[in-house]
């Protein structure tokens, strides 16, 4: 296992690099400057504050300059909020991301899991049709339609909930957390449903079922530690898809997290803030990825014994 870790560990290295050095070059490839829209400032003004941020150099010199800074854990200033620090503008905006991203996937574990296994027991029938096409309507809405229609029903229409804000009104996280987790609440759906399916047909459910063990234990007790281990799996790149995924909802729902902060980062071109966002939301993925590998292999015993060998 441990030979497991470090190998998916040494792959993390190239993948983030890579992350990296396309995102620098990218964002200076893009026509305009971080200072091209301050129409009222001098030429002279301008060539200091590219000298002070050191866009005056090669890009090939800011690039290895920009690499220096980064091992040492600093992103660097931000162009858009003078005097502040990307990392100061990242650890600001990740606590309400990282809530809006637990309570979404909580909603996508539940629902998705409970709907899935659900669908499993009886294959073929109306237990199986209605919420398997409930997911698909949830995995081909968007969460940029989703969101205005669920502010419509629940907000305009029926009063029941707020239209927009984080944590100044009791209910106003319900929406965007529906509407964040609801593509993957139908993902969840289906994987749980495919591996449940795959499961209760083995030897050993059988077995148990013939000692005249009751199904709600064959179920719970057998099948579902099997049948759940694509859900685990899923579990490491959703939660940080949720993470990267909630800058549209946050800004749907006027939610003041990181997507906040990123987006002014791509209408300013802050190169600075969109970069250290970028490279941090890959380090995370990359992160809960390898978690869910590893929480997989102890949930499935051939998948430790073959990172043994």
């Amino acid at each position: 296992m441990w030979r497991f870790i470090g190998f998916r560990t040494l792959q993390a290295i190239p993948v983030i690099f890579a992350v990296i050095t396309i995102t620098f070059f990218l964002v200076r490839a893009a026509p305009g400057g971080p200072f091209s829209s301050e129409k009222a400032v001098s030429e002279q003004v301008k060539a200091a504050l590219e000298a002070q941020f050191q866009l005056d150099l090669p890009p090939h010199e800011q690039y290895l300059a920009y690499l220096t800074d980064l091992i040492k854990g600093d992103f660097g200033p931000s162009f858009n909020f003078p005097g502040r620090s990307v990392n100061e503008l990242i650890f600001q905006g990740l606590p309400v991301t990282a809530e809006l991203g637990f309570y979404a996937l909580l909603i996508a574990v539940v629902v998705g899991t409970l709907s899935g296994v659900i669908a499993s027991l009886k294959p073929n029938s109306l237990q199986d049709y209605i919420p398997m096409s409930f997911a698909m309507v949830g995995i081909c809405m968007p969460s940029f339609l989703l969101g205005p229609t669920l502010v419509l029903v629940f907000s305009i229409w029926l009063g029941w909930l707020p239209v927009s804000g984080w944590g100044s009104i009791p209910g106003d996280k319900i929406l965007p957390s529906i509407t964040l987790g609801a593509m993957y609440a139908a993902y969840i759906a289906r994987l749980s449903r495919a591996g449940m399916l795959e499961v209760l047909s083995q030897d050993y459910l059988r077995t148990a079922r013939a000692k005249g063990l009751p199904e709600y234990k064959v179920i719970i007790k057998h099948a579902l530690r099997g049948g759940l281990i694509p859900v685990v799996a899923f579990l490491g790149p959703a939660f940080a898809g949720l993470l990267s995924g909630s800058f549209v909802v946050e800004t749907v729902f006027q939610v003041p997290g990181l997507g906040r902060f990123y987006i002014q980062a791509a209408f300013n071109r802050d190169y600075t803030m969109i970069l250290g966002t970028t490279v941090f939301l890959a380090t995370l993925i990359v992160l809960f990825n390898l978690l869910s590998d590893v929480l997989a292999a102890w949930l499935n015993p051939r998948l430790r014994y073959q990172f043994r060998k």
